[in-house]
């Protein structure tokens, strides 16, 4: 018997994931409703924020190849943007609307002169912006309210923001799923693959960098929004959250960095897996997370995906020390030093 091709499979496969996710809620397929408490769907919804956090991570660090270890900066730019407007009498959807535009213009500053630099000096500087705007936030207490934080209008509605966040992760998926297969998704990878080459070939670098890096920012940014405007309250520690970071990137190399796939399968697997560590070793959670990001990098550095065939999927190793052939082609006939 012929096997469907693989894009065929994926998209099966997607559909029936989206279907189990729908199912629960809806009674002519799912006649017992006791099972649907506010506690599975706030789980779900917090999947499927993650789901989405780490698809816009992985736009700009498995596409494009630029690690940022501040993404996070612009969920924490969107979900202060929609409380302070919320704060100022403004309804839900338009501050959430606000607060992604203001994550999205902060990546057009932040992106032109960080994007100018490469590997771990890249990581770093949004590293150092992510903590500047934590600080920026926490002293700036007209309007953010400082280290008190600020809070929203309670409004608890769980199967809204399940409904909401689900049909977001759909929407951001698919948008990948396009780019990776547009001339604009190319121009991507070939920027990963070898920047200066990209640029010989006439491919405008600076243009599709930022562009990828807004889009990536806008996404986190309604992200920030609805976290804030389920959770009532914001502070800078709890929004400007490093371990956050940190697990979109886990996330993005457990499923396969570069792949549409892998940070859905990436997210979903630790949110649960983090479930049972949190049930089972209260006290020792970090050292557990700690140990299998050790595991990933050394066992599976190019994850599930990388595991199952997929060409697209990349290690960080390998995006870290990737030379390009020009240079390469410089280290190879630089002059020995003369003792």
């Amino acid at each position: 018997m012929s096997r469907l091709p693989r894009t065929p499979r994926l998209t099966l496969l997607g559909l029936l994931l989206l279907g189990l996710a729908v199912m629960p809620l809806v009674p002519d397929w799912f006649p017992d409703q006791s099972w649907v408490t506010n506690s599975r769907l706030f789980s779900f919804t917090q999947m499927f924020m993650l789901i989405t956090l780490a698809s816009n991570w992985n736009l700009t660090g498995g596409f494009a190849g630029y690690v940022d270890f501040g993404h996070t900066v612009f969920f924490g730019i969107g979900a202060y943007g929609t409380g302070i407007l919320m704060g100022q009498g403004w309804s839900f959807w338009p501050a959430l609307a606000a607060g992604a535009v203001f994550a999205m213009i902060f990546a057009l500053m932040i992106g032109y002169p960080t994007l100018r630099l490469k590997g771990p000096y890249f990581a770093i500087a949004m590293l150092g912006t992510f903590v500047a705007m934590r600080e920026i936030v926490r002293v700036w207490k007209g309007l953010t309210g400082g280290g008190v934080g600020l809070t929203l209008p309670p409004y608890l509605n769980r199967p809204l923001f399940y409904w909401v966040t689900l049909i977001l992760s759909v929407i951001v998926v698919t948008l990948m799923w396009s780019i990776r297969r547009s001339e604009f998704g190319a121009s991507l990878i070939a920027i990963r693959e070898d920047e200066v080459g990209a640029e010989m070939r006439g491919i405008n670098t600076t243009v599709n960098k930022i562009t990828a890096f807004a889009i990536a920012a806008f996404s986190t940014g309604i992200v920030g929004g609805l976290w804030a405007y389920q959770n009532t309250f914001i502070d800078p520690d709890i929004v400007f959250l490093q371990s956050r970071t940190v697990e979109l990137v886990m996330m993005s190399m457990l499923g396969g960095l570069g792949t549409v796939a892998g940070p859905v399968i990436g997210a979903a697997t630790i949110y649960w897996m983090r479930d049972v560590v949190w049930a089972n070793f209260a006290d020792y959670h970090l050292l557990v997370e700690g140990f299998l990001l050790i595991l990933i990098v050394l066992y599976t550095p190019e994850g599930i995906m990388g595991k199952l065939g997929s060409k697209n999927a990349i290690s960080l190793q390998k995006l870290w020390t990737r030379k390009s052939p020009v240079e390469e082609e410089s280290t190879e006939t630089q002059p020995e030093e003369v003792s």
